[in-house]
């Protein structure tokens, strides 16, 4: 009888303690997930080749200011290569989301070692380039 009963105890006090988590999660949100900061992400990852000041000189990139609207290889100073030449669009925000997932599928010969396969950071990045003006 003592054994049947320290069950049953045992047993209640599980199912409340499940029931008590149970309830206790339900009642606290997760938090949201914080959007990417594109400036962030700019200096993390773009600044060491590119500016975003039109008075500074080129890197190894050109300036990115004012990119969004301008035709493509045409910065004034900076050296493109060949792939540029043929390149006949103005970026906008759908050609600098192609750019960044691969810049050498886009142009041939572009000569640009970063790739950003998270659609997330990429959307980040070309929302602060979009403000640069």
């Amino acid at each position: 009888m003592r054994q049947r009963r320290a069950a049953l105890v045992m047993a209640l006090a599980f199912c409340s303690a499940v029931s008590i988590g149970g309830v206790a999660s339900a009642q606290i949100p997760l938090p949201a997930a914080k959007p990417a900061d594109g400036a962030a992400l700019f200096k993390q990852q773009c600044a060491l080749c590119h500016t975003t000041n039109a008075s500074d000189p080129p890197r190894q990139g050109p300036t990115l200011f004012n990119i969004v609207g301008r035709e493509a290889g045409t910065v004034e100073g900076f050296r493109y290569s060949a792939g540029f030449a043929s390149a006949k669009f103005k970026w906008d925000e759908q050609k600098l989301d192609e750019w960044l997932v691969n810049p050498q599928a886009m142009i041939p010969g572009a000569i640009m070692p970063y790739r950003q396969a998270r659609s997330e950071l990429r959307v980040a990045i070309v929302n602060y380039l979009k403000e640069l003006h």
